[in-house]
Formats: C-alpha cells, structure tokens, sequence
C-alpha cells in the first residue's frame, strides 16, 4: 500500500512538473511574440519614412506602424540598431524599398525573411521601366518613390500585404487604398503642370547626389547629381569640376542641397562657379532619401514631393 502510494505520488509530482513546464513555455512564447494580435492592431515596421507614411494611410487605425529612418536619416549607409532589430522581430509584417536602398540591412531582412513577412515594396514594379544605376553597376537605380506612378505601385503592394495578413478587413483597406490612389494620381498630375512651367532652357536639376533621375524622366526635367545613386561612395575633386563646368557652361542659376545629405561638397561646386565668374545659388532644399520631421507637411510622402517640386519651380523659373 504504502510503495503504491508513493509511486502515485511520484507521479502526481511528475504530472505537475510537466504541466509547470508547460506553463512557463507558453508564457515565455506569448512574451517573445508580436503584441499587435491583442489589441487587434497589425504591427507592421518599415524601414524608411516614405514606406511607413503609405501603410499608415492604407492601414488607418487596423495597423500600428513604425518607421525606422527617422527625417534626416540616409538609407544608403544606415545600420540597424539593437533597438531596431528588436521592432523587426516583433512586426507582424516588415516593409522595405528593396534594389539595394537598405544596402546595409540587407542580411538583417533576408534572416528575418526566413520567419516572417518580408516585403520589397519595389517587387511589383516592372524591371523594364526601373532606371539602371549610373555608375555602371548592375544594379537598379532604387529612388523610385520620384515617379508617382511608381509609387503608386508600392502603394498597391502594401494595400495587397495588408490584405493577405488581416483578410477579414481586406475591404477596408482597399478602400482606403483607392482613396490614396486618387490622390497620388493628383500629385503626378500636379507635378507634371508645374515643371512645364519652368522655361525649357533652365529645366536643369542640380542636386548633390543623384536621386532623382526617375523624377526627370518622369516630369520632364534635366538632372544632374554629384555624387552617384548612393552616397556610399563620396565625389571626387574630378567631380567637383565636371559638374563646376557643366554649371557655368550652361549658365545654370541654381543647384540644390538635400535634407539628407552633407552640403559641403555641392558647396565647393558653388565655389567653383563663382572663380570662374559665374554665380549660383542654392535654390532651397530637397528631401531626397528622407521626408520631412513628423508633424509638418513635408512629413509626408505628398507633402514631401509637393515641397520638392515648388522649390524647384521657385528656383528655375
């Protein structure tokens, strides 16, 4: 009787440390995984503030959403912190630009790719109307978000992600979707009435790296940019004076610093101007790699092209 007893005692005591065990797993796994599903919320993180402003338009109060590249901020040479890579994990989806924008972050995306929903918000873009790079590299140019048309596109992608992550509110965001279509079709159209304006001979961009080609075959405007699609690599005395030569043959009047990027070298180019005799200033600044602070209208992705586009009629017409 008594062994009887102490074997149903033993395993009494082994039933409840399993159930213990068990206990304290399914407690440590709720701690480890995304919080989004308790408050209904998608938690999507997206890398640069462009993609976050766009899921957060198309995902309205069903989504929680937190850009990593604060205003400022330059994607090219960003690394994620510990902080960052902790927000990556505990998305429900993660959102990038892709074509080598986040060059730095590329192995973080492609580890996290292998367990959750990694998105390039280029992918639906057809390759045949991507820019390829001007530094004679394979790569795709990839500051897409300068042709509206092709941000619309991204737009459709991340309505479509939202979607397939969250279906029973996959109306919702389609609606919101089409609403945000709607106006991106008025800014392209917006953008393309106000460079027309600019007379012919002074349709010259001029900016400190070269972001915005895919604006210049869209809008119809000459650009030249210092530095290459990725300020990863730095100008060079030999393109300080190639593009100080471009300016004063072509009487250019004004050449632009971006918000994103350090204005020291698009200075030498004014200096070399003025040695030379002719003048230049500095039409204002773009937001190139980067909107605005949060808050303002610039903080936006509208807001920010609208900003661009009025400085630069400003300046050149």
């Amino acid at each position: 009787m008594n062994g009887w007893m102490t074997g149903s005692w033993k395993r009494a005591g082994l039933l409840l440390a399993v159930l213990a065990l068990l206990w304290v797993t399914a407690a440590c796994g709720a701690a480890d995984a995304p919080a989004s599903r308790a408050d209904g919320k998608l938690r999507i993180t997206a890398t640069t503030g462009m993609i976050a402003d766009v899921a957060a338009e198309i995902g309205g109060e069903r989504v929680e959403v937190t850009g990593l590249m604060k205003a400022g901020v330059d994607p090219h040479l960003y690394k994620a912190s510990q902080g960052d890579i902790k927000r990556l994990e505990q998305a429900d989806l993660i959102l990038y630009n892709g074509l080598h924008l986040e060059g730095k972050m590329a192995e973080v995306l492609e580890k996290l790719g292998k367990k959750k929903t990694v998105v390039a918000v280029s992918r639906d873009i057809d390759p045949a109307k991507l820019r390829a790079s001007q530094d004679g590299s394979t790569q795709y140019d990839p500051h897409i978000w300068f042709d509206v048309r092709h941000w619309m596109s991204a737009a459709g992608t991340i309505a479509a992600e939202l979607a397939k992550e969250d279906p029973a509110h996959a109306g919702e965001y389609k609606a919101r979707a089409d609403a945000y279509l709607a106006k991106l079709q008025e800014l392209h159209e917006y953008a393309k009435r106000q460079i027309a304006s600019i007379p012919e001979s002074g349709r010259v961009l001029v900016t400190a790296h070269d972001a915005f080609q895919y604006f210049g075959a869209a809008y119809g405007i000459e650009v030249r940019g210092l530095q290459g699609i990725s300020t990863a690599s730095e100008a060079g005395a030999k393109d300080v004076s190639a593009l100080r030569d471009f300016l004063v043959e072509r009487k250019i009047k004004a050449v632009f610093v971006e918000s994103s990027v350090p204005k020291k070298t698009i200075e030498a180019v004014i200096s070399g101007a003025k040695q030379q005799g002719h003048t230049v200033a500095v039409g204002g600044e773009l937001f190139s790699d980067a909107m605005g602070e949060a808050g303002t209208p610039e903080g936006t992705y509208i807001g920010m092209v609208r900003h661009n586009v009025d400085t630069i009629v400003s300046a050149l017409k």
